[in-house]
């Protein structure tokens, strides 16, 4: 698939802000294609990480699942389907719904995750997630700051059994991530403490959200 040339630009507009990530450049562009060609054929984004990196999870899918820094107002094929469906809220719904790009973040389904963790096991609450929710042509972002956290790796192996395509977000050293090439991609940002990491994959994540919004919605 063909990107917008704008859309690979906003990799640059990153690097531009924060230079040291340079060294992200061909795996940023990497996970755009990936994700804008997901969304393309029509799939879906899913989300896991911990601790920090859960919140992040829950950011990116707060980004992708309603305006971002585009209005995404919805066309003619929505406004006919709710006024046939619902012709007494249909105008009071294209005023306020926003175009969406579907993402589920694995890391909020506390009854599921609180089941099977006492029931099963813990570090696999992830990936039986995937197992459930995931598809082929879907894509995992995997979010681990030590680039070797148990159950993101998990997830990732059910993901690359699934025929998910698979995006790891992680620290300059990679972990196992990068050592056993565990994600297709494996965004590697400059930086060893954790903090660091996680002020780094902030502005990263945005960008990817950035990236498929302006390709999907964007001039």
């Amino acid at each position: 698939m063909e990107l917008k040339k704008t859309t690979l630009e906003k990799v640059e507009e990153l690097i531009e802000r924060y230079p040291a990530l340079a060294v992200c450049r061909e795996d940023l562009r990497a996970a755009v294609q990936a994700i804008c060609e997901s969304y393309a054929g029509g799939h879906k984004l899913l989300v896991c990480g911990n601790g920090g990196s859960a919140s992040d999870s829950e950011h990116i899918v707060g980004e992708l699942m309603k305006g971002f820094l585009l209005p995404r107002k919805l066309g003619a094929k929505e406004q006919q389907a709710f006024e046939r469906a619902c012709p007494a809220s249909a105008a009071y719904l294209m005023e306020n719904l926003q175009g969406t790009l579907p993402a589920i973040s694995l890391v909020n389904s506390v009854g599921l995750g609180t089941a099977f963790a006492n029931d099963q096991a813990p570090d696999l609450v992830f990936a039986q997630q995937v197992l459930g929710l995931g598809a082929a042509g879907d894509t995992l972002i995997a979010i681990s700051t030590s680039g070797s956290s148990q159950n993101v790796l998990y997830a990732l192996d059910v993901a690359r059994a699934k025929g998910l395509r698979t995006i790891a977000l992680t620290g300059a050293k990679g972990g196992r991530m990068a050592a056993e090439h565990l994600a297709e991609t494996v965004i590697r940002v400059p930086a060893a403490e954790t903090f660091k990491i996680q002020e780094y994959h902030l502005p990263v994540y945005h960008m990817l959200c950035i990236a498929a919004e302006h390709e999907f919605f964007g001039d």
